[in-house]
């Protein structure tokens, strides 16, 4: 067992999924591996499904963990943009390895994703 930050985990792959586990965190993560530098309204646009609260609920889970940095850009109106930390670059080659191997997929099911990416958001 490991135990780190007063929680106790299996295995580094428990560590690894306790920071980017759940449907939404690795998505954040992967939109801003892609775009660099996102602000949170692009974020929701980009996430259909994900809910307001949600949205900020992981991104400060995500900043907690130093995996992504808050640049508040203006003040009144805020604006605010989301970048990876040099942490959450770190996890390139995961990002890199999911969205290669579900392109693979998806040409294995007859969806040219590449060719056709102009028609997803």
């Amino acid at each position: 067992m490991i135990t780190l930050n007063d929680k106790t985990y299996t295995c580094p792959v428990d560590v690894t999924l306790g920071f980017i586990g759940g449907k939404w965190k690795l998505l954040i993560l992967s939109h801003l591996h892609w775009q660099e530098q996102s602000s949170y309204a692009k974020l929701r646009e980009n996430l259909p499904g994900i809910s307001e609260k949600m949205l900020s609920q992981q991104l400060k889970e995500l900043e907690r963990d130093l995996l992504v940095t808050k640049n508040i850009v203006s003040h009144k109106p805020y604006r605010v943009h989301y970048t990876l930390s040099e942490e959450g670059r770190s996890l390139a080659p995961l990002y890199e390895f999911m969205s290669g191997w579900g392109v693979e997929y998806l040409k294995k099911q007859g969806v040219d994703y590449i060719q056709d990416q102009h028609l997803y958001k």
